[in-house]
């Protein structure tokens, strides 16, 4: 189990105001969520091509895959072109589509050694962030390295883009406190980072994903009101430019397992999570054969983590967010 797995503890706060959701559904059932574990989704512009990561529970074995929407159906994902030979996880995309940041453990030069990380006694996989950016024929190019004081401590995840170029990302550096805080690295990721002053170094920050035009981020915490381990909170760029306060989001975005990885989707207030809920069992249960009880625990809501969609378009609007002309509808 990695550090940052285990960092995703409950931590005292003041309560937060809880801000309502729409219903969320899962997300390609049986195509795209699984009885693996399906984190960190990124669709481009368009709505039609994913990006997600897939692994086994222990997180020890991620990869990077990707699958197309035709005719209301998610292809069967495939490995996408730059992964499936290193610890790659966490794919994003920046606003025009033209570019893709994901980390990784791979070396940062040829004939360098893989990344690796430690935290409180526990080495691991470390991640640097990298970039493949679109070609004239459509791929992707070979990933490049981004060179910056961000890829300094081997503890970077989560990379989110801004369209001004703006990284924001988790990390755990030496002011992060404890355990992870968000930062933003300006000029694509090669400026230093700086951290986002969201509160008491107490809490976990993590997995942020910042609106194009930077007026709200979401990320998954603990800000002392979280269901459960991690929770999702929003909170919204103030007039004077700064931050405001962490805002837990409630309706079903939010339940008693672990949520994470938020992002946003093609539509105005789309937002695709990644949750561990499961299916209730109750006993006694109808008795189980072997192929029934292989096929539930094996189904997407077996307890591994799945990607849900949710619609907080109506979230926005109460704080003045509204979508830009010719925006596709909410979710």
């Amino acid at each position: 189990m990695l550090p940052r797995s285990l960092i995703l503890a409950a931590c005292l706060a003041a309560t937060s105001t809880v801000l309502p959701a729409a219903a969320g559904e899962l997300l390609g059932p049986g195509v795209i969520s699984t009885g693996l574990q399906e984190t960190s989704a990124a669709l481009t512009p368009d709505g039609r091509t994913l990006y997600f990561m897939r692994s086994d529970f222990a997180e020890a074995d991620d990869t990077v895959m990707v699958s197309q929407l035709a005719g209301g159906r998610w292809s069967t994902p495939r490995v996408a072109a730059f992964s499936g030979q290193w610890h790659d996880s966490e794919p994003a995309l920046s606003p025009d589509g033209r570019r893709l940041y994901f980390v990784s453990n791979r070396p940062p030069q040829p004939e360098a050694a893989p990344v690796t990380a430690a935290m409180n006694g526990h080495t691991f996989p470390g991640t640097n962030l990298w970039v493949v950016e679109r070609q004239a024929g459509g791929g992707w190019s070979a990933p490049i390295h981004v060179d910056g004081a961000l890829n300094d401590g081997a503890m970077i995840y989560n990379p989110t883009v801004a369209a001004n170029g703006d990284v924001y990302f988790s990390a755990h550096r030496p002011d992060s406190g404890k355990a992870y805080q968000i930062y933003v690295a300006r000029d694509h990721g090669h400026a230093a980072p700086e951290r986002l002053p969201l509160g008491d170094l107490e809490h976990n920050r993590m997995d942020p994903a910042i609106d194009p035009q930077g007026r709200f981020l979401l990320y998954a915490g603990n800000e002392g009101d979280a269901l459960g381990s991690a929770d999702i909170y929003i909170v919204f760029r103030q007039p004077d430019g700064g931050w405001g306060k962490p805002e837990h989001l409630g309706g079903d975005v939010n339940s008693r397992v672990l949520e994470n990885a938020p992002s946003l989707g093609a539509a105005f207030g789309e937002l695709l999570v990644s949750s561990a809920r499961r299916d209730e069992v109750s006993f006694p249960k109808p008795r189980d054969d072997a192929a029934t009880l292989q096929r539930r625990l094996q189904s997407p809501l077996n307890g591994s983590r799945n990607l849900w969609r949710f619609d907080i378009s109506a979230v926005l609007r109460a704080h003045g967010v509204a979508p830009p002309a010719g925006a596709p509808a909410g979710a």
